[in-house]
């Protein structure tokens, strides 16, 4: 019997894979528990600092405990119940700990974040942690939005999701509720509109025709999205826009 020949499967070749094969896309994308548990601890940890300047210098602990809950994990909370799911800090134990953690430090030890400000290179470090986590709970609820919302118009649905994205990134700027609309009183703080931009772009990048032929779209779409956020956020954080020049 002749031997038959060996069957030659050509698999595609991915020219934008260096993307995210490289050691900075695995930290970005947050592929280890490890690097999530920090982020999440940067994310909490900047959240308080922004809690604990606005509360009232009169406010009691439980106050200053509650909203600090309400800013980390609110559009954790918000968008799960759009979409009938299990809101965020109760069903992954890791937020609350994070939470618990950067609020102790907050509390006891203000001259930290004090220290932090001063320091340009730790801030944006903080930042990027921040932003890794906020790009990371979008790009999830707009994915999840997607799948539980039913397409009505189109052949998938459009708005839900995006508007859920959005919520996501930002939910917990309007929380608790008696805050209303009013942190959109002066204009839309940059968490809204990058949180709103960036669900945009990765809900029709991944419906659309714009994926198709991509490999591994998710990742990629994930991985510009949190360059995105940290790009937008470096900028706010460290006040490095361009002044205003004065006209004689």
């Amino acid at each position: 019997m002749g031997r038959g020949r060996a069957k030659i499967i050509d698999e595609p070749v991915d020219p934008t894979a260096w993307m995210i094969d490289n050691d900075v896309a695995n930290f970005l994308l947050v592929h280890q528990k490890e690097v999530l548990y920090m982020c999440m601890l940067g994310y909490t940890f900047l959240h308080g600092g922004k809690v604990f300047a606005a509360a009232p210098k009169d406010a009691s602990f439980s106050y200053k405990f509650i909203t600090m809950i309400l800013a980390c994990t609110g559009g954790g909370i918000l968008v799960p119940l759009f979409i009938n799911s299990i809101p965020v800090p109760l069903s992954n134990d890791a937020y609350p700990i994070a939470i618990l953690t950067s609020f102790a430090i907050h509390y006891y030890f203000p001259i930290v974040w004090e220290v932090i400000k001063l320091v340009p290179m730790v801030k944006a470090c903080i930042i990027i942690l921040y932003e890794i986590v906020r790009a990371k709970v979008v790009l999830t609820f707009t994915i999840a939005a997607n799948a539980a919302i039913a397409p009505s118009l189109f052949s998938f649905a459009v708005f839900g999701p995006i508007m859920c994205g959005t919520i996501s990134g930002c939910g917990g700027a309007f929380l608790p509720m008696n805050k209303g609309i009013e942190p959109i009183l002066k204009g839309m703080g940059y968490p809204m509109i990058t949180a709103c931009v960036g669900a945009t772009l990765v809900h029709l990048f991944l419906n659309t025709s714009f994926s198709e032929g991509v490999i591994d779209a998710k990742e990629k779409a994930h991985l510009h999205l949190v360059l995105f956020f940290i790009s937008v956020g470096l900028v706010n954080g460290l006040d490095l826009k361009a002044t205003k020049i004065k006209e004689v």
